[in-house]
């Protein structure tokens, strides 16, 4: 890898012998490396057994979670906040676990709606919840820095899944409680946001 990161400095006119890039290779290389581990992360090593047997059917929710990826367009960052929620049926997960979810499917080259169905989807398939609900709030770089110029805009995606797709109340809930209403005036209610990126 640091033989090609060479090759492209010299492509784009500068020299990478010079003081300031001489360990820049090695710097593209290792950052790299880390903000594309998730490819090599194992879910089940990362969730380790933490599931555990409850009697709690309510909502549990784990928002705020501060992700970064890289856009697989142009190899940009765009980066922002995932809110994780699901309706236990006997198992709960740890949650810690949850973050570090978000965190195997954002360290890949991405796009927003393929990591929101991601998050999802795992956490169906390992939990086995009586639903699970994920919405994405991020700032891509590939449209502020490039492109249309746009530095306030933002993309929002959800996935929402068993009863927070067949049940507009406990949609409803789990949207108020993230408080995204009031975060996104241009959206009527918060069932019209709850539409988005459903897959």
């Amino acid at each position: 890898m640091q033989h090609l990161v060479r090759e492209l400095l010299a492509k784009l006119g500068e020299d990478p012998d010079r003081e300031g890039l001489l360990n820049t290779p090695a710097r593209v290389a290792k950052a790299l490396t880390f903000l594309t581990s998730g490819y090599t992360a194992d879910i089940d090593d990362v969730l380790n057994n933490a599931l555990f047997t409850v009697d709690y059917s309510e909502m549990v929710i784990v928002k705020d979670i501060d992700f970064y990826s890289l856009c697989e367009h142009h190899l940009l960052p765009f980066f922002g906040k995932c809110h994780v929620a699901y309706i236990p049926s006997n198992k709960v997960i740890g949650l810690s676990k949850i973050p570090r979810l978000v965190d195997v499917f954002s360290r890949r080259l991405q796009v927003q709606e393929r990591l929101t169905n991601q998050i999802a989807n795992t956490i169906l398939e390992k939990v086995a919840p009586l639903g699970v609900a994920v919405v994405v709030e991020a700032t891509h770089l590939c449209m502020s820095m490039r492109g249309v110029e746009k530095q306030n805009s933002f993309a929002v995606t959800s996935a929402m899944l068993g009863a927070f797709r067949d049940r507009a109340r406990t949609r409803m809930e789990f949207l108020e409680l993230i408080k995204l209403r009031s975060a996104l005036p241009g959206f009527r209610d918060a069932s019209s946001l709850a539409c988005m990126g459903e897959d």
